[in-house]
C-alpha cells in the first residue's frame, strides 16, 4: 500500500516575482472586495452592476462576481442548504482574493445570509481590502418586488431553504455601508458608494487635481 501522509505537507507557497502592489501601480488604484449583502429582490445585483459600470467609465479595473451568474459555473454544483451555502461564500471569497491580488476592485452580490461565513469572507482579506454593503430592504417590500418569481414559489413550497422564508437571514452587525432600497434610488446608492470609495478609501494611487 501506497501511503503518501497529508499531501497538505507536500505543498509549499510559491513566492511571485510580481506583487499586489505593482499590479496596484499598474492599474493606477488600490484593489479591494466590496461584498453586498442582503435578501433576494432587496437591490444587490442592481447597484453593483451599476456600481461596476460607473466605475469603468472612471478608468477603474473591475470586475462583479454575481451570485447567480456564479451558479451557472463555478458553483453550480451546490445547493441551497446552509453547508452548501457555506461553500458557495468560502468560493467566491477565495476567487475575490485572487483578483484583489490581480489589483482588480472586485464586487460581490450574493445574499450570503450568514454572519458566520461574511466574516470568514473578510478574515481572507486584510482590514484596508474588504468593504461589507449591507443592501437593507424589508422582506415584505422584497416579496412586493419579487423580480424573479423566487418569493411567490417559495410560499408555494416550490422552493426549499430560501432566505427570508424558511431559512433565516442574519444582518450584518457592523458593515461598512448600509444602503437602505427602500427610501434611496439606484443612483442615489452608487453616488453613496463611489463617496466613499474615493472620499475615504482614496481609491485612485495618484488622483488628478
Amino acid at each position: 500500500m501506497n501511503n503518501n501522509g497529508d499531501s497538505k505537507n507536500h505543498v509549499f507557497w510559491h513566492q511571485p516575482a510580481i506583487e499586489k502592489e505593482d499590479r496596484e501601480k499598474l492599474h493606477g488604484h488600490k484593489s479591494i472586495m466590496i461584498w453586498f449583502t442582503g435578501l433576494s429582490g432587496s437591490g444587490k445585483s442592481t447597484i453593483a452592476n451599476a456600481l461596476q459600470h460607473q466605475l469603468f467609465r472612471k478608468n477603474i479595473s473591475v470586475y462583479l462576481l454575481d451570485g447567480d451568474n456564479l451558479r451557472h459555473g463555478i458553483n453550480k454544483n451546490l445547493s441551497f442548504t446552509a453547508e452548501d451555502r457555506q461553500e458557495n461564500i468560502r468560493r467566491t471569497a477565495e476567487i475575490g482574493k485572487l483578483f484583489v491580488d490581480a489589483g482588480v476592485v472586485v464586487l460581490a452580490a450574493l445574499i450570503s445570509p450568514f454572519e458566520k461565513e461574511r466574516l470568514n469572507a473578510r478574515a481572507l482579506f486584510k482590514p484596508d481590502e474588504f468593504i461589507e454593503v449591507y443592501i437593507k430592504c424589508p422582506l415584505l417590500e422584497c416579496e412586493n418586488r419579487d423580480p424573479k418569481g423566487l418569493y411567490k414559489k417559495a410560499r408555494k413550497g416550490e422552493i426549499k431553504n430560501f432566505t427570508g422564508i424558511d431559512q433565516p437571514y442574519e444582518a450584518p452587525k457592523n458593515p461598512e455601508i448600509i444602503i437602505d432600497t427602500n427610501k434611496l434610488s439606484i443612483d442615489d446608492s452608487v453616488e453613496i458608494l463611489l463617496s466613499y470609495l474615493f472620499d475615504k478609501v482614496c481609491l485612485m494611487l495618484n488622483p488628478k487635481e
